[in-house]
This record gives C-alpha cells, sequence and structure tokens, in this order.
C-alpha cells in the first residue's frame, strides 16, 4: 500500500465527514483519516476509529454525494461495532500484525509534507488485506441501515449513495480481475439495493441539493489528485487549456510543475491566487513550485501567507520549516523548531517532522534537543537500536530538562521492549 498525505484534501474529507460522526454519536477529533494512494474503487475502516479513502474513490466519483455516502456507510460500520468483530476476526486469522502494519505505515509516514507527492510505500499483502477487510452481509446491512439514518439526520440525501451502489452493482457482471476492490469486499444484495432505493423514494431530504461549497471541494481535490497522480501529459489533455474552471486550472498549474514547465505552472496559480487571495492551498502550491525549483526566499514568502491563512493545518507548518531549515539562516532555524514544536503537538507520530526537528535542533547547537527528536523519529521507523542510543545522548545532555527526560525514558523502555519483541519473533523463525 502506498499512503499520501495532503494538508488540503484531509481537511475536506473532514469537513465533510464531521456532520455524519456526529450524527452518530462519534467524536470527529477521535477518527484518523489516512488516504491510500490506489487507483481502485474502495474504502474501509480499522481499530482506533480509522477511517482509510483510496485515491481512486475520490477522483473517479462521479459527484460529492457519492463520495459522502460512501463515508456514511464507512461510518455506520464505526458506530455498529464491526471494528470490535475485526479484532476478533484478526485474532483467529492470526493477521493482527498485518493491521498493525497497515496503522502504523498510515500513521508514521516518512514524508510527513501537506502536498500529495509525498508518500511511502509499503509491502502489500493486498489478497490478504481484502479478505480480512471484507464485511459480511448483516454488518452490510447493517452499515446501510445506519449511513440512511445519518444522512436524513443531516438534511442530506442519499442519491448519491444509491448511485455509488449502482456502479459497485455493475461490477458484478466484469471479470473478478478487473472489479474494485469494494466490489470484493461489501458485498452486495438485491435487499440492499431495495433498501437504499426505497430510501431515496421515501425521505424528505432526497432532493435536497447538496452543498454548493461540498461540490466545490469536491471538484478540487479531483482535479488535484489527478493532476499529481497521472501523468502531467494526461492532466493536460483532460484539462485543455480553453477550460476555465477552477478544478482545471489547479490541475493545469500542477501539471506544469510536474512538467518541469515553472512559468505556466507560476502563471495559472498566480491567477487562482489573484482571484481567492485569501485561499491558504493556493498559496501551498505556489511555495511547493517556488521550493522545488530552488527559489528559498520566494517560497517562504508563498508558505508564511499558507501558514497565516490556515494555522491549524500542521502539515503546512511542517513545508514551511523545511523551507526555513534549508535556508540555513539562524533566525529561520529558529522559527522552524517553533513551528515544528507546535506541529508535532498534533501529529506526535509524523516522522519526517521529528526529522525535521533534530535538523534544526543540531544547526542550533542544542544537540541534547536533536538527539531526543531523533529518538522519537527512530522509534517511529522502527530502528529501536538507534533509538536506545539516541535517548542515551540525550539523557547526557539534557540533565536539567525534567519533562523530556521524562518522555526520553519512555521512548528507551519502549524501544527496548520492542527490540526484545523482534528478537522473539527472528527466533522462532528460525526454529521453523
Amino acid at each position: 500500500m502506498s499512503f499520501i498525505r495532503d494538508a488540503e484534501i484531509e481537511s475536506n474529507i473532514h469537513i465533510l465527514s464531521t456532520p455524519l460522526f456526529e450524527a452518530a454519536n462519534i467524536n470527529p477529533k477521535s477518527i484518523h483519516i489516512h488516504l491510500v494512494n490506489d487507483k481502485q474503487l474502495n474504502a474501509f475502516v480499522a481499530k482506533g476509529l480509522n477511517l482509510f479513502l483510496n485515491t481512486g474513490l475520490i477522483a473517479r466519483s462521479e459527484n460529492v454525494g457519492q463520495l459522502i455516502g460512501v463515508i456514511a456507510h464507512e461510518t455506520g460500520h464505526m458506530a455498529g461495532g464491526h471494528l470490535v468483530r475485526m479484532s476478533q476476526r484478526a485474532q483467529a486469522a492470526q493477521t493482527s500484525s498485518l493491521v498493525s502494519t497497515i496503522l502504523g505505515g498510515a500513521a508514521i509516514l516518512a514524508t510527513g509534507r501537506g502536498d500529495v507527492g509525498a508518500a511511502i510505500m509499503m509491502g502489500g499483502q493486498g489478497s490478504i488485506m481484502g479478505n480480512f477487510f471484507g464485511y459480511t452481509r448483516s454488518e452490510e446491512n447493517s452499515a446501510d441501515q445506519a449511513s440512511l439514518r445519518f444522512l436524513d439526520a443531516t438534511k442530506q440525501s442519499a442519491k448519491g449513495l444509491l448511485e455509488f451502489m449502482r456502479i459497485i452493482e455493475k461490477q458484478g457482471f466484469t471479470v473478478s480481475s478487473k472489479q474494485d476492490v469494494y466490489f470484493r469486499t461489501h458485498p452486495l444484495t438485491r435487499d440492499r439495493m431495495t433498501l437504499i432505493a426505497n430510501h431515496v423514494e421515501n425521505s424528505p431530504f432526497s432532493n435536497v441539493p447538496t452543498k454548493p461549497e461540498y461540490v466545490k471541494m469536491h471538484s478540487r481535490m479531483r482535479g488535484k489528485l489527478i493532476a499529481f497522480l497521472e501523468s502531467p501529459e494526461y492532466t493536460l489533455a483532460r484539462y485543455k487549456i480553453e477550460n476555465k474552471t477552477v478544478e482545471a486550472r489547479y490541475a493545469r498549474a500542477i501539471a506544469n510543475f510536474r512538467k518541469g514547465v515553472l512559468s505556466e505552472a507560476l502563471k495559472e496559480i498566480d491567477g487562482l491566487i489573484g482571484e481567492f487571495s485569501s485561499d491558504p492551498y493556493f498559496h501551498e502550491l505556489k511555495g511547493q513550485m517556488l521550493f522545488e525549483n530552488g527559489k528559498l526566499e520566494e517560497s517562504l514568502v508563498s508558505y508564511n501567507k499558507a501558514v497565516s491563512l490556515a494555522p491549524n493545518s500542521h502539515l503546512i507548518r511542517i513545508s514551511l520549516a523545511q523551507v526555513q531549515t534549508e535556508t540555513e539562516n539562524s533566525e529561520q532555524n529558529r522559527q522552524a523548531v517553533n513551528h515544528l514544536t507546535k506541529a508535532l503537538a498534533k501529529e506526535p507520530r509524523n516522522g519526517f517532522a521529528w526529522r525535521l526537528l533534530a535538523i534544526a535542533n543540531g544547526r542550533s547547537g542544542n544537540m541534547g534537543m536533536a538527539a531526543y527528536a531523533m529518538a522519537e523519529y527512530n522509534l517511529l521507523v522502527g530502528r529501536y537500536s538507534d533509538s536506545i542510543n539516541q535517548c542515551r545522548k540525550a539523557e547526557k545532555l539534557l540533565e536539567n530538562n525534567e519533562a523530556v527526560l521524562l518522555r526520553v525514558q519512555d521512548i528507551k523502555q519502549t524501544a527496548k521492549v520492542a527490540q526484545e519483541k523482534m528478537k522473539k519473533k527472528r527466533k522462532k523463525k528460525r526454529r521453523r
């Protein structure tokens, strides 16, 4: 599996999902949303209230109502206690390590920047995962009923869910190798289709139009994903120059950036910024374009503007901090430490941010805090011996910092326990 991070898309998915989570009496802040870089239609939930959405689901959904319908359905799985039964299946199938690997990979992306291009690959056990995250017919029916309640409670139409299910239904007539994972993991029955169709027929909210801001979010997410994940040639052919929609202009800016035609990319993004000057994600993209073309000072201006417009976006802060550390300017480096500290308070499992913090502290001469940050990073990526060694360095250099020393001791103990578990697993494998 391959996971991506993107500040705009993650924010938009949270906005679309929050009313549904609240209708299900689930605290939206407790949900972790993960974007899986996969063209197939799929979504699933896993223990710890983790919602996984394939990029293909977002890019290939024909309208935002379909995406909201799928999220409502997955919320139904969470609310229905299906995660508990999934854990029981994990123990029975002895695949709990697979779940841990998936969740760990999603949580500790070594490249924790806020742009779609940042991704991490994980060794795939696709067939096992597909079988494991499959739901029973009774669970699917329960999730459907719950999703319809949540959509009604939020005064949203279920037409999108019905449209999506009809798309999946058609895949039942194609060869299995061409079926999307969603078809194989979410068994679809005629009774389920009838239930949803009857609800659409009778719900007072079936003809309620989708919020215009949701429509805009969806089109931008779709254009952004296509532009970052498909070839620039494909994107430019799909979004021709005469297409003046925001989605098309956004996609062309990204495609030209990836193609190396910076002048055309900047022309498109500057045009969007001229119309939408308070949009943080357009400034973020311009900052990325400039940074990756070696224009650090100009990039700083764009990223600082993006952070001022979206102060709660931890991923944008991390991207700004990366540029600041690259400048090798002492004042910028000090600011980078502040930005990274704020971001890590909310994203403590972001490995990339911990590495940056170690670099920034090292350049400031604060070697004790640099060692502490590297201890955190090495623990996250599974380099337990290195983590323990960095903890020992930090203990010697941070004798007067009790708060950090307590955390350092926790890290060292956790790393030692994990190291012992790894040794035991290796011994078992050798015996086999």
